[in-house]
């Protein structure tokens, strides 16, 4: 009778040994370097962090933003975030949403602007889609900035470049973002951050 225990027992630790096991990462946890590591070319979270983090690092230190935006009496300057295009070779649509969110919470953030509420934004958005898809337009957005109340918009697209060379595959992504004055469509600042992912097979 003990050897079927024993047996049935000795299964169950195997079975266990076998399940997928979930680790959970990140700040506050056991794991804290988890999302960390590459787990392929793909433009994951942390390239989206570096990518928009550097982007904003460069736009606070502008003359542009110690001049026009700092000094702003009251009411704050508003802004409205276009759609960040799509320049890659690869379905990124899920990421682009996180890199929107990540500039508008940086804006927010920033308390030196004011930010058109994301519903608004989502209306424009699909505003824009309906008339030809995410690219710039300066008429459209003079129209739109002026329905907002936007005095600026920031807009950009991420690019990539795809290299292989035998056994090894670099993927370069980069993303240009540049704030444009809603009246008159003068470029008020822009930059360009560029990250690397390599694999090799």
């Amino acid at each position: 009778m003990v050897r079927p225990l024993v047996v049935t027992f000795a299964l169950a630790l195997f079975a266990l040994g076998c399940a997928p096991q979930v680790v959970r990462g990140g700040a506050g946890t056991a794991n804290p370097k988890l999302d960390e590591p590459a787990l392929g070319v793909g433009l994951d979270r942390e390239d989206i962090n570096y990518l928009v983090s550097e982007n904003i690092g460069s736009l606070s230190k502008s003359r542009f933003w110690k001049s026009e935006v700092e000094t702003a009496k009251s009411p704050l300057p508003t802004v409205a975030i276009w759609p960040v295009e799509n320049r890659t070779t690869q379905h990124i649509e899920d990421s682009l949403v996180t890199v929107l969110s990540s500039i508008e919470t940086s804006f927010v953030n920033s308390g030196a602007v004011r930010v058109v509420a994301h519903g608004d934004q989502e209306a424009l958005a699909d505003e824009i889609r309906r008339q030809g898809g995410a690219m710039y337009d300066r008429a459209t957005a003079q129209r739109a900035g002026r329905q907002l109340g936007a005095k600026y918009f920031v807009t950009g697209r991420i690019t990539s470049v795809d290299e292989k060379l035998a056994n090894v595959r670099r993927l370069q992504y980069s993303l240009f973002l540049q704030v444009l004055e809603v009246e008159t469509g003068l470029v008020k600042w822009q930059n360009e951050v560029t990250r690397s992912k390599q694999l090799k097979r």
